[in-house]
């Protein structure tokens, strides 16, 4: 037998062995280490942006609580809009996510094309709305505000408006970072677009003494260079998923249905749970100045409280959303376990002495005695449930979006907003008389009712309902 025929053999006893050997099914798709690299710099990033908005406010406060108080009514605004567009970004990560499960990046690119381009239209419809009717929406949303309060609301509402089509592009290629398991990417632009911010701040309110004015505009900035720089990276075809380097983006009406049905039901529950926050916000602003400075910086603190959590829902969009796309579902619920054991730990953590340490972090806010006093109640309601009640809440329905499941986790928001947030917020705060405690205690009762029926959806294992339907229906498009 010559050496040409002795590789032949060898060869084939190659092939044959690979087609009888076991599938590597034993072999998760992301091992603990895999899992630490994409959680970590989700946390470092989370970080940054808490600590830039807490930054924020601090700088702004120096301006006087009533440019305190301007800021944090357009913020509200801003938020729920930001939500909405993050909403349609984390569909386009679902599918994307999926695609990779299924070993077809292709795809997975198609559809990060697609969602710049779902980005990138409704983000300016938006964004010319806001600035186009500005006096209008706030009030509709917040009535009769002091005069200084509606002027510097005013000036902030239309810089952040015009900032909108960046963040959203900004927030749709991060989700396309993350879909393919690299957080990194964005953590570091994310401490170049933070950074930015805070030296924008500090030129523009201070040494050009622009006030309200230096923050909106300095945050613009900073939006509008993250933005460009995370374009140039998706741009990259040696990237597992990437956008076309020529913005060939085109139409594909079918990839845009498979984003928003993920992202609209989505859309709709932070777009509705946002609302009914405005809605209680507008209820604050009734309180007076006190409660609505109380309430603004309560809500940058909170934020900090459960910063692990937001970056831990991140990541079980790709972790789920991968493993389900692969059809490894005992997988995708050992992932969902495993995160939310580490999100409680972590918020346990962080919050028992943070929470010791809050009468000296809400000294750094230059508030008054009672805006103090009044902040520091809220800020203990907020801490001790973010450690119980809050990763059950936000994260965990992350998982069941990445399994299809978006519509469920739409509805109970829903009926536990008005139900829960909104009725108790008008029954503790008016009729019991406890002002904006009322509030934040109604917002516990929220939580708690989400929690136990999003446990209760994965425990029974309903939350792969939907997705064996789509399965089903695309067997049968296909045959």
């Amino acid at each position: 037998m010559n050496v040409k025929e002795k590789a032949l053999e060898k060869e084939t006893e190659a092939v044959k062995h690979a087609e009888t050997a076991e599938p590597m099914e034993n072999t998760p798709l992301f091992s603990a280490r895999d899992i630490r690299n994409l959680v970590l710099p989700l946390i470092a990033e989370q970080f940054l942006a808490v600590l830039v908005g807490m930054a924020d406010t601090v700088m702004v406060a120096r301006l006087g609580e009533l440019a305190v108080s301007g800021v944090s009514v357009v913020d509200s605004i801003n938020v729920l809009i930001i939500n909405i567009l993050a909403a349609l970004a984390t569909g386009g990560a679902v599918i994307s996510s999926h695609y990779l499960g299924e070993q077809e990046p292709e795809m997975a690119s198609k559809a990060s094309n697609q969602l710049m381009v779902v980005l990138g239209v409704l983000s300016l419809a938006v964004s010319a709305c806001c600035l186009i009717w500005n006096a209008q929406i706030l009030r509709v949303i917040y009535g009769t505000l002091e005069p200084e309060v509606m002027q510097n609301a005013r000036i902030y509402f239309y810089l952040t408006a015009a900032s909108f089509p960046f963040l959203a592009l900004y927030n749709g290629t991060a989700a396309i970072c993350r879909s393919m398991g690299n957080s990194k990417i964005s953590m570091k632009v994310s401490f170049i677009m933070n950074g930015m911010n805070i030296a924008g701040n500090a030129i523009l309110i201070y040494g050009a003494g622009m006030g309200v004015a230096g923050a909106g505009t300095a945050t613009l900035i900073s939006r509008m260079a993250a933005c460009m720089i995370m374009i140039g990276v998706v741009r990259n075809p040696a990237l597992p998923v990437h956008i076309d380097p020529k913005f060939r983006l085109g139409f594909d009406w079918k990839m845009i249905c498979q984003i928003l049905r993920v992202g609209i039901p989505m859309g709709i529950e932070n777009g509705v749970f946002q609302a009914g926050k405005l809605l209680v916000a507008g209820l604050v602003a009734g309180f007076g100045t006190v409660s609505i400075a109380a309430n603004a910086v309560t809500g940058t603190i909170a934020s900090f409280q459960v910063l692990p959590g937001q970056a831990m829902g991140l990541a079980l969009v790709t972790l789920v959303g991968q493993a389900v796309g692969a059809k490894r579902y005992d997988e995708a619920k050992g992932y969902i376990v495993t995160i939310m054991k580490t999100l409680i730990v972590a918020h346990f953590l962080l919050n028992v002495p943070a929470l010791f340490l809050m009468p000296y972090i809400i000294r750094i806010y230059n508030l008054s005695a009672e805006t103090a006093a009044l902040t520091l109640k809220l800020t203990y309601i907020h801490g001790i449930n973010a450690i119980f009640t809050w990763g059950f809440s936000f994260a965990l329905p992350n998982a069941l979006r990445a399994a299809d499941d978006a519509k469920f986790a739409m509805k109970v928001t829903t009926f536990s907003l008005f139900a829960c947030r909104i009725a108790m917020s008008y029954v503790l705060a008016l009729f019991c008389h406890m002002g904006v405690v009322g509030v934040w205690l109604a917002m516990v009762i929220d939580w708690a009712f989400r929690a136990f029926m999003y446990i209760r959806r994965v425990v029974n294992g309903h939350w792969l309902d939907n997705h064996f339907h789509l399965e089903r229906e695309k067997e049968k498009t296909i045959s």
